[in-house]
């Protein structure tokens, strides 16, 4: 009798129930129907193709961008007792085509293959005979937001992947992603031909996540105080905008202690590749890096995801900081911003190539980050009603939440900004106009006779910081904007208007004072001298690194990554439930009959031998 699906979760990859719509996919297609799933990132999409491909006739075919992470996709599918391979351009000629004689021999489950490869017409006459001979389960397009034109991860291949639906109409195909805009959903459906396919949307909200977003006030030293206080020595993130400032960063953060990388699109493929295996494959690597870096990312522990710039979408910040916490375990999204960020995105914007429509696009999607930046309200609400999804609010998992911010009715010192914007003919950058709204008689007051406007020395109520803080969020709010042709002058835009003539109240969110550290440069102790916290719960620190060091062991013997054997979660549950027999250690989640198997005797005698110390 042919296992079912819930027997498959179970005891192939160890899990006793579906989450959310995970069952609804896999029956719909094991039945053969097509699907757009769209799931968060750590939402299990994976398994909505993979348990459908072992239920079906013949193998899955999963097309994925990035040929770097098939091996280890494919690695852990052979720790379940799967038969998957990958074919890509990194194999040798010879493996290549021992992969090709077990696919035509029906000895595989699921074939990772490149988008590239899969349109070679060598290649689809090969699947039309393993179709005719061995039957071909489905078609996974993972990653399909590929398709998409507005987004950074475009890749152009995947618009021609309607072939697959010409030349095997019978095979159900199933397209996932983790960008949740309408926009980029019905670009995935046409452009895919999957009118006819029934759509799966989960709700988008990753409650894991704590959001947080600092006004920058020496964003390298505020970096280095979250990591001291939070992620001693967990694997995160940190993204910054341009190739230098990731170099810059990672070596700063070196010389500090951290274990930290670089990538970015600049590097040569043998070092990106060997820094992207170095963070997957080891613990508490911090990779500095720009967005080249992230897509399709598997590693579940990634503890914090860290932005030393602003991102340019709503989209690409889900995205960026969707790559922590995929195990469900606690995580920190952080976000260091400023004025500065906002001027030069919009110069970034509005001096770049693209057509105007792209760059209208391109605005809107910066003003809604703004806005989520500068909010007032529960981070999670504010992002989930950009994808369309309603929140509740009070997350209790960001900043706002946890630490409301106090507001105040700032109309009267917005007119007097925009007052004087206007008065120095929208020309001139903040630190000009804060300097004629304190009565500060600079040189270049002087040199514009700036001294002798109405709006000088009004301002005095209000402190530099204080003002700066009004400036920014008028930016942000879209009443200013840099004038890139005034070499960043700041001039008005239509919504000022009704503030200047009293028709529209104005209220800012009133900025913390920044707390100044303590610590100095060179005092932070070598990352060994720490042991890593266990998560919310456990105590035993002692168990939980035993456990990982084991995990590591294991890992290090096959040239694998360590959450491959299992992930932090399940460690987490050994430590929770001390189970002390096979059985009772099989019935813990993501263990599974070939991991017990294989791994279970070596767990337990973890178990057993911190028991006895205690």
């Amino acid at each position: 009798m042919p296992a079912s699906a819930p027997q498959i979760l179970q005891n192939v990859f160890g899990y006793a129930a579906f989450r959310g719509e995970q069952q609804a996919v896999v029956e719909h297609v094991a039945a053969g129907g097509d699907a757009l799933v769209l799931m968060p990132t750590g939402g299990g999409k994976s398994l909505c193709f993979q348990i459908p491909a072992l239920l079906r006739r013949g193998v899955g075919i999963v097309v994925s961008p990035l040929i770097a992470l098939m091996q280890d996709q494919v690695d852990a599918l052979r720790q379940l007792g799967v038969q998957a391979a990958f074919l890509n351009s990194s194999l040798a000629a010879d493996t290549a085509r021992t992969v090709q004689q077990q696919l035509l021999q029906g000895k595989l489950d699921l074939l990772y293959v490149a988008p590239e490869r899969l349109l070679n017409e060598n290649f689809l006459n090969l699947l039309e005979r393993v179709q005719a001979e061995q039957g071909l389960a489905l078609f996974a397009i993972d990653e399909a937001h590929c398709v998409s034109q507005w987004g950074h991860d475009f890749r152009p291949e995947y618009r021609e992947l309607t072939i697959l639906h010409q030349h095997f109409p019978d095979v159900p195909r199933i397209a996932l992603t983790a960008t949740a805009d309408a926009p980029t959903r019905r670009e995935i459906v046409e452009r895919l031909g999957l009118e006819q396919a029934r759509q799966f949307v989960s709700s988008f909200d990753r409650p894991n996540i704590r959001y947080r977003v600092a006004l920058k006030n020496n964003a390298r030293q505020q970096l280095q105080a979250f990591l001291e206080s939070e992620h001693a020595n967990d694997a995160g993130i940190v993204y910054c905008l341009s190739r230098k400032k990731v170099e810059e960063t990672a070596v700063w953060l070196k010389e500090r202690g951290w274990d930290a990388l670089p990538y970015h699109a600049g590097m040569d493929t043998a070092t990106r590749t060997m820094h992207q295996q170095r963070f997957l494959r080891e613990e508490g690597v911090v990779m500095v890096a720009t967005v080249a870096f992230g897509m399709g990312i598997d590693k579940p522990n990634v503890r914090f995801v860290a932005h030393l710039d602003l991102p340019k979408s709503m989209e690409g910040y889900y995205q960026e900081t969707g790559r922590a916490g995929r195990d469900g375990l606690p995580t920190n999204a952080w976000l260091a911003y400023g004025l500065g960020d906002v001027v030069s995105m919009r110069q970034l914007i509005n001096s770049g190539e693209a057509p105007e429509e792209r760059k209208r696009v391109e605005r809107q999607k910066l003003d809604a980050l703004l806005g989520y930046c500068e909010s007032t309200t529960c981070r999670h609400q504010t992002l989930l009603r950009y994808f369309g999804e309603e929140h509740p609010g009070n997350c209790g998992a960001c900043d706002n939440c946890l630490e409301p911010v106090d507001t105040w009715d700032a109309t009267q010192p917005a007119q007097m900004a925009l007052s004087c914007a206007y008065r120095t003919g929208q020309r001139f950058g903040v630190g000009h106009l804060v300097d004629i709204l304190l009565g500060k008689t600079t040189p270049q007051v002087e040199k514009f006779h700036h001294e002798k406007l109405s709006t000088f020395a009004i301002g005095q109520a209000l402190t530099t910081t204080q003002w700066s803080s009004v400036f920014r969020q008028l930016v942000a709010g879209g009443f200013l904007e840099a004038d890139m042709e005034a070499y960043g002058g700041l001039k008005f835009t239509a919504a000022a208007r009704p503030v200047l003539r009293g028709e529209q109240a104005v209220w800012l969110r009133r900025d913390a004072e920044p707390v100044k550290r303590k610590s100095k440069r060179g005092e932070r102790t070598e990352r060994g001298d720490k042991a890593p916290k266990p998560f919310a719960g456990t105590k035993d620190d002692r168990l939980w690194l035993a456990l990982k060091a084991k995990r590591m062991e294991l890992a290090r013997e096959q040239g694998v990554p360590p959450y491959v054997i299992f992930h932090d979660s399940t460690l987490l549950e050994f430590i929770n439930q001390r189970p002390a027999s096979l059985t009772e250690l099989g019935r813990i989640n993501g263990v599974g009959q070939a991991k017990l198997a294989r791994y279970g005797d070596a767990f337990l005698k973890v178990l057993e031998d911190e028991a006895k110390d205690v």
